[in-house]
Parts: structure tokens; sequence; C-alpha cells
């Protein structure tokens, strides 16, 4: 996946104007309740046997919906698709977690009787990077919807999607068309005209030279160039202003990082953001800090809370690495039962696991919950219509409160911190709570979109009129 598609999947843009959850207007914080006791497959509290997915009751179930409504709809089955990059082979396995996640949970939801009786079928398919125009021409041609899926090279199968009117429950967008196209939703937006800048305000407030002795990694990818200047946007709207050392690393890597950590070092920094994924010329970079003597306080995207980070940090030269996250990390599984059942469910059938597919597992509950919710009447034009109004979700507990119908950003976030090879929360002090403020979503400046946006906040560029529009 390229830099820009791990940017918007993962957190520096984590997803959504929250309305309930976020105790207060101001400075609260949305907690997830604790368990209370085992958190595999549950029922609810009364004893009423109903099936849970934390604190999410069942979409599944029997049921005696029929009717041939729409593509992919009969009496006895739904066809959906969904899938990843798995197959690309400079990256094999690249985002596997998100098709493992998907298909586990149609087994889930079809051992409990499907959508109202209805047995979900799944097409599986691997874009492989460059090959997401003929996976979009064969579900165009065969599914009801797409359900948790993610396509770094979504934008080239925008138009495609578009034009035979194909709703999506995505795991995540990349593109800008496709992050803003219409029958679009995502159970954690990234929208391009809103940016939530929680994890930098509560960097902010928990570290004092992150205000002032703070500057960017820099890299000449586009990708990171880009995601760089809104970062640069955001920190000056709140009054952080980085030290502009003049530090940026080459894509294809660079003979020594020492130079670059003398210049950090000569510069005064005390805190490091950067909008580039683990790489090698990071763990270069970070090691030339720790040879100069430099240990800045580091923040960075929720791409660095990952294993690979964890074995790489066996001599500590990331335990100043923090992250700034949406999504409940595993390590607090024993305190947030959804966690544990996604967790426990994977496992189970041997997948990968990752954030990626927690994002996955949340999408997809989030279309199996409206189709629930449109019964017999399964049609696209139902989930559109069920899915817009949707504005209050947390995936059973996997992430904060999000806002999928209105395709905003969210306002919360959490932090994690890396010592040795183990993360653990460190902000908010509670376990399973989120920092949230609706202040923290800051609109974006129009430049930096990428697309055109209609009134509806909707990318022009492959609209036709006859698209699924909310009706109601």
């Amino acid at each position: 996946m390229n830099g820009k598609a791990i940017g918007r999947v993962a957190a520096g843009a984590l997803a959504l104007a929250m309305l309930a959850g976020c105790a207060g207007e101001r400075g609260g914080s949305a907690a997830v309740p604790a368990s209370g006791g085992d958190a595999q497959p549950s029922v609810a509290a009364g004893g009423q046997g109903q099936e849970m997915f934390g604190t999410l009751p069942s979409p599944c179930g029997k049921g005696d919906a029929k009717g041939v409504t729409d593509q992919g709809v009969t009496d006895t089955s739904i066809a959906i698709g969904f899938g990843d990059d798995r197959g690309f082979p400079k990256a094999p396995g690249l985002s596997k977690e998100m098709g493992d996640a998907v298909s586990t949970m149609i087994k889930w939801c079809n051992a409990q009787g499907g959508i109202n009786g209805r047995q979900i079928v799944g097409h599986q398919y691997d874009a492989a990077y460059m090959q997401s125009v003929t996976v979009m021409q064969k579900a165009c041609k065969q599914d009801f919807m797409l359900v948790g899926e993610g396509f770094a090279m979504d934008d080239a199968a925008e138009q495609y999607r578009v034009a035979c009117n194909l709703p999506v429950v995505a795991g995540y967008t990349v593109g800008p068309n496709a992050a803003m196209g219409p029958m679009k939703f995502e159970p954690v937006p990234y929208p391009v005209d809103y940016y939530n800048a929680a994890p930098l305000n509560l960097a902010a407030k928990t570290f004092p030279e992150f205000k002032d002795d703070v500057d960017l990694v820099m890299s000449d990818s586009p990708a990171v160039i880009t995601g760089s200047n809104k970062i640069k946007a955001a920190m000056k709207e709140l009054g952080i202003s980085p030290k502009d050392c003049g530090v940026q690393l080459a894509t294809q890597g660079d003979p020594s990082y020492v130079p670059f950590a003398e210049k950090f070092k000569s510069c005064g920094v005390k805190a490091l953001w950067t909008s580039k994924t683990p790489d090698p010329a990071m763990f270069s970079l970070l090691e030339a800090l720790d040879r100069v003597g430099v240990k800045p306080t580091m923040v960075f995207e929720a791409t660095w809370y990952s294993q690979a980070v964890a074995k790489w940090n066996t001599n500590g030269q990331g335990d100043t690495i923090h992250a700034g996250l949406i999504f409940e990390p595993f390590e607090n599984a024993d305190k947030v039962p959804a966690v544990k059942e996604y967790l426990d469910l994977v496992n189970a059938e041997g997948g990968k696991t990752a954030l990626l597919g927690m994002q996955a597992t949340s999408a997809f509950l989030l279309w199996a919950t409206a189709a629930k919710d449109c019964g017999s009447d399964l049609t696209r034009q139902c989930m559109v219509n069920t899915l817009s109004q949707v504005h209050d979700w947390t995936g059973g507990g996997l992430h904060a409160p999000t806002d999928p119908g209105a395709n905003m950003p969210s306002d919360c976030t959490l932090m994690v911190k890396l010592t040795g090879s183990t993360y653990k929360q460190v902000a908010p002090a509670t376990i399973g709570e989120f920092d949230c403020d609706k202040g923290n979503v800051l609109k974006t400046d129009p430049s930096t979109w990428g697309t055109k946006l209609n009134e509806d906040r909707i990318a022009t560029t492959f609209l036709t009129p006859n698209v699924i529009k909310p009706q109601v």
C-alpha cells in the first residue's frame, strides 16, 4: 500500500462527527463499557439469549425474509463482495486482515441464521493493488453491495462503481473520489474536507514540548508532502508552531541519517511528528537520533501501532513513540469485549489480526445492522436510506463513536505508548476511554481535497443523475 493509502487508512485521519458518546461539548471522553466477564459470543443482560458483539446486539439471526428484491438478493441468500490487496507481489499479504475479518464475520452471521433468514454468500476479491478495476467490474455484475473491502487504488475503480450503482460500506477508502463518492459509507470515515485533529490536541495537552519545540519528519513522497501540509495547517489552527528544521527524507533512502539527526539536535527539537509510515528509512532516522543523544517525544500516526515497530524496538530506541488511535488497542481486550470478540473469532479461523481487520469488522456489522432493518425489502435504495441515518456507531465498542451517515471525521482519540515491544494506553488514563472534543474537527483547504464536491459534499468527478440518493 502506498503512503497515501496508509495515511488515510490509519489514523492521522480517523473518523467523524461524533454525536452521542462524547461526554460534553468540550474535553469529554467516550467510555467503552468494561467487560462483565467472558467476551466470547455473549448474551445480553437479562438472560434474553440475544447474541452480542461487544455492546452491539447481533444483527444476524433466523427470519422469514422473502423476495428477489435486487441484484444479489434471493429468497434464501444475499451476495456481497469483499476483499483487499493481499496478492500485491511487492507486499504479499497486504491488508490480508481485512478479507480474513469479513470472511470470519460472514461465517459468524450465517451460523446464527444469516440476515433475517437469508444466508450471506461472500465473493472474495484480491485487487493486488493494480487490479481494482477488474475487481469492480466483476462486483458490478453479481454483488448486492461491497462490504468491508479496502483497495489502495480504489479511485481507479470508482467510475465503474458509480456507473453500476453499487453501494459500499467500505473498510476504508483511499482516493478522494472514493472517500467522497455517492452511495458510500464507512464505519470510520476519512473525508477530504474535514480533519480530526484530536491526536494533535491530545499531544499538546500531554506534552508541553509539543507546542513550541516540535517539528515534522518530511519526505519527498507526494503523499507524505500532502499529508504533512494538512498537519501543518491543523497545527497552525491549534497554536502549535513547528520549528521547520528542513529535514526531508528520500523515498528511495539516504546514504546516512546521522546528518538529519544532528540537524534536529542543533535545531532544538524536543518532539517529532510524522505522516511517514514505519519503514527502514524512519527506523534508521530513529537509530541515528539515539546515536547523537537526542530523545524527542515522538507522536506519530496510527500506523506506528504495529507489530513491525514493536519487533524493531529491541534496543528501546523507540521508547518515546506514541500513536493516536480511534480504535481500541488489542492490549485493551480484557476491558473491551468487542476487541476480545474480534480477536477470538478471527484467531479461531486462523486469520490475520490487525487494526484494519477491526475496521473491516465494524464495516460488516454496520452493513448487517442496516440490512436487518430493511427486512424483506432488502434493496439498495433501502440500504442507502438506512445507512444515511446512522449517526452514532462504535462497532460494538471496537472504536470511538462515529457518524457514518454524515461522512464526517471523529473528534476523538486515545494515545498509546511503546515501551520495548509492548504498547499501553497512556491517555486518557482510564483504559477504554477516548478524549473527545467537537473542536477537534477542522475544515481543510479545498486545494488539498483532490476532487470537487457538490453542495451535498459528494465528489462530482464520476457523478451521474442516476445514482441512488437517500430518500428520507
